[in-house]
């Protein structure tokens, strides 16, 4: 099950029947959501059968070799019998070094869902511990966060009271004025109320605007816009938009910032990344629930789906094989729509299938990947970089994220990076602007960070070096949140920067799905008996 198993183009084999022809529960699809599900379910004794369609474990939270992420989105961007609606679109691939790309077929691990890192003190590291995926899982730190600034050159964002004592480019008011902040922010978030130095801050203001907080604390533009969209991760404009983060929520987020630092004793930072890509996190899962018992089939396409004949309501699948499998309840990747001629004569039936239309979306998110063969910081590889709002352009009202990742974390060959970056947006013509107007301030930012890196005799020689940027794919996903029916759809890759709102829209469908049963309840058995005090950081 790791990430260079995919062979997108090979045929369906000639799998023997499946026995038993009877589960209490049948997954479609191994994405992350959906793996944390039939891991669960396997756990609390549930016999699970678990397929895909693809050759590969992750579905649309997998990492891909170059090939099989191009065939991923091509194929998940075209209207199928099993798809009318593509959770994807505008599919922009570039290649601009084949003939170096082609020498490294296997050592490139793409993120689908990208970027993604993981806090420390997050839900999706304290659910891997609990769980015991967190058993098959290494990860590294991400070293640093920078943030573009208003002269188009990106400034270190100090994200601790030592980060801010050590950062060079705030001035001494600057400082002062930030730790003041972190100060009462710290008071604030103590347990110890009866320290008479922890100032709590009014429900009042708890109940504000975070921006407008922010301003009554005096806080200069620049420190406002570090605090608001590269520790608080808030997604739009805080000045204009309708979607404004309150005060009690971005004090939230900067605790979780704050908890994450120095949580584990190899991570630099807050954040961490999977080594391998993020498509290690749904296979951990999957790992865990084969441990459990749980049948994993992948290339087993299903092709409807069984109803009663009495009442209507569902009952089973039917593989590409041929052979019905028969089960109580079933989960269905977000991407999966059932044909309308199975519903057509059962109207219960047919009210659970429209629930899961992704033409309900609650918006899009755009996202770009490159592969360059120079980083955008002389001396580091792994780091995340923030375009604020209005930061590229005028009409700019969301936050792009970039992640840069180099071959330390093995998701390309040493010497490239792999750069990811994603944006929410309304439609796609916004979208596609966003995407075009980052990748071009990233490449104006890599030849300066060439030129940064080259001494006098090396610069004569960049002509020759270049192109910097080796290949692209931009493309516009569709958004859906998890739905509940007679059948579960599960929620497609969000625009966060990490997995908390979608494992907690998981739990949610879980306990819809198991109401009296806990995700993960504490066991003592002899395998889980090892020390999970943390997870495996390499240094």
């Amino acid at each position: 099950m790791t990430g260079n198993e995919s062979e997108s183009e090979l045929p369906v084999p000639p799998y023997p029947p499946i026995e038993p022809t009877a589960f209490d529960l049948i997954v479609i699809g191994t994405g992350l959501p959906e793996s944390v599900i039939s891991a669960a379910a396997s756990a609390s004794g549930k016999s699970v059968l678990h397929l895909d369609p693809n050759p590969f474990y992750g579905s649309h939270f997998s990492s891909l070799s170059i090939a099989d992420l191009t065939h991923f989105l091509n194929s998940h961007s075209t209207p199928s019998s099993v798809c009318p609606d593509p959770l994807y679109s505008d599919v922009e691939i570039s290649n601009y070094a084949s003939r170096l790309l082609s020498q490294h077929p296997r050592n490139f691990n793409l993120d689908v869902s990208g970027p993604r890192v993981l806090f420390c003190a997050d839900h999706a590291v304290d659910l891997m511990l609990k769980s015991g995926a967190s058993h098959y899982l290494e990860f590294k730190s991400i070293d640093a966060t920078f943030m573009l600034d208003a002269d188009a050159k990106l400034c270190s964002v100090p994200d601790s009271r030592a980060a801010i004592f050590k950062d060079k480019s705030l001035g001494l008011m600057e400082k002062n004025q930030l730790m003041r902040f972190f100060k009462l922010v710290q008071g604030h978030l103590s347990l110890d109320e009866s320290e008479e130095n922890n100032v709590r801050i009014s429900e009042e203001d708890l109940d504000s605007p975070f921006a407008e907080f922010l301003t009554k604390m005096k806080l200069p533009h620049k420190i406002k816009s570090i605090v608001l969209y590269a520790i608080a991760m808030a997604d739009y404009d805080q000045e204009v938009s309708e979607y404004v983060l309150k005060t009690r929520d971005g004090i939230n987020r900067l605790a979780l910032y704050n908890s994450s630092i120095g949580r584990f004793q190899n991570a630099l930072g807050a954040l961490i990344y999977p080594i391998y890509g993020q498509g290690e996190l749904p296979q951990a899962f999957c790992r865990r629930a084969a441990v459990k018992g749980c049948l994993y089939v992948l290339r087993m396409p299903v092709i409807s789906l069984l109803t009663d004949q009495n009442s209507g309501s569902y009952k089973g699948v039917r593989l590409a094989s041929g052979q019905d499998i028969l089960s109580h309840k079933l989960v269905l990747d977000p991407s999966f729509t059932v044909p309308g001629s199975l519903a057509s004569s059962h109207q219960q039936l047919q009210e659970s299938f429209q629930a899961f239309s992704l033409s309900d979306n609650k918006g899009k998110v755009a996202r770009g990947i490159c592969i360059t063969r120079s980083s955008l910081k002389p001396d580091l590889s792994n780091f995340l970089v923030i375009f604020p709002p209005r930061s590229l352009f005028p009409e700019q009202v969301t936050s792009i994220r970039v992640l840069q990742l180099g071959g330390n974390l093995a998701v390309c060959p040493l010497g490239m990076f792999v750069l990811y970056f994603s944006a929410l947006c309304d439609e796609v013509n916004q979208g596609k602007k966003l995407l075009h107007a980052a990748l071009s301030a990233l490449q104006k930012l890599l030849v300066t960070g060439t030129a940064g890196n080259s001494s006098t005799a090396q610069s004569e020689d960049m002509e020759e070096a270049k192109p910097t940027l080796l290949w692209s794919a931009l493309y516009i996903q569709d958004l859906s949140l998890g739905q509940f029916g007679s059948i579960i759809s599960t929620p497609t890759p969000d625009g966060n920067l990490n997995y908390n709102d979608l494992l907690d829209a998981t739990e949610k469908l879980y306990r819809k799905l198991y109401p009296n049963e806990e995700l993960f309840p504490e066991t003592t058995s002899p395998e889980n008996s090892e020390d999970d005090a943390g997870l495996t950081l390499e240094s």
